[in-house]
């Protein structure tokens, strides 16, 4: 692998070796249901989904639940993710169901349809860093503070980045049914939030849905589409995106440092990415990927 490695210029044999050695070793950790992801996705919506009744009630005081609906918010999104894959389980299987299942309800609390989530994150592993047709772009920032800005500026009014931007995406991909989703979802979105502050629960909705969910956006964005493709300049299987050490951790920064895995390949379950990437070390510093000391 070394002299692979230390070659000036890879030659094609080169190449196609390292393409079988890395296929073979991302096929160790493919397939089977990833059974925690299912329940991630379902135990995370049936808390939030609990908290209502437990604070409307009285039995939760709202100050106790709100990071507590800050947590499933920014939690909601990596089951959709799996799905949004087919990594639950491929069109025709017998557990398809579950794979639409979890990815239509996982994300509730972000208020994100599963078919806008899907097209537009396939449109972004399709085009990653690309200007004109990365859905995702517009989360690039010079830094963390201007990353965490620039989350919050893309969800303002007329707007052109994040969510917004979604829109021109899916219209470019002749979907204009998924962005009628994305409006209805925002409809009822914001007419139960009136509804519910109609009915004496301002503050339940402020603080268990339109707080948590603009934290959770600001952190998904941040840990999802911002560290692990900074600073987003390069193009490309092996440069469009890093392994990077974050200062939370695996766990804090949603699985993220080993992103550059699930990008080479896309059907490898989130929890298997810090092995795949340890086995694949070897053939990702040959290909000259961007890798921190992790």
């Amino acid at each position: 692998m070394a002299s692979l490695a230390e070659a000036p210029a890879m030659t094609a044999a080169a190449k196609k070796e390292l393409m079988r050695r890395e296929q073979a070793i991302a096929r160790r950790f493919m397939g089977g249901v990833p059974w925690f992801a299912v329940f991630w996705a379902f135990a995370n919506l049936a808390t939030w989904l609990a908290l209502w009744p437990l604070v409307i009630l009285g039995y939760l005081p709202l100050w106790a639940a709100f990071p507590i609906a800050t947590l499933n918010v920014m939690l909601s999104y990596l089951p959709s993710h799996e799905a949004q894959h087919d990594i639950i389980a491929r069109p025709g299987t017998r557990w398809r169901w579950l794979n639409q299942a979890v990815g239509w309800l996982s994300t509730i609390p972000l208020v994100l349809p599963y078919r806008v989530a899907r097209l537009t994150h396939l449109e972004h592993h399709r085009h990653t860093n690309d200007p004109a047709r990365d859905p995702d772009y517009g989360t690039r920032a010079k830094g963390p503070v201007d990353a965490i800005l620039k989350s919050i500026v893309n969800r303002q009014p007329r707007a052109e980045g994040g969510l917004n931007g979604y829109g021109e995406t899916l219209m470019r991909l002749g979907r204009p049914d998924v962005v009628l989703e994305g409006v209805l979802y925002q409809m009822v979105f914001y007419g139960l939030l009136c509804g519910l502050a109609w009915a004496g629960f301002g503050l339940e909705a402020l603080l268990l849905w339109w707080l948590p969910r603009h934290i959770g956006l600001t952190y998904i964005q941040f840990f999802l589409s911002w560290a692990p493709h900074h600073p987003g300049e390069e193009q490309g299987r092996y440069r469009n995106t890093r392994a990077w050490r974050s200062a939370l951790g695996n766990i804090g920064s949603m699985g993220m440092q080993f992103h550059i895995v699930h990008h080479l390949h896309p059907t490898i379950p989130l929890t298997r990415t810090p092995a795949a990437y340890r086995a694949l070390r070897p053939v990702l510093e040959a290909r000259g990927c961007e890798l921190d000391r992790i």
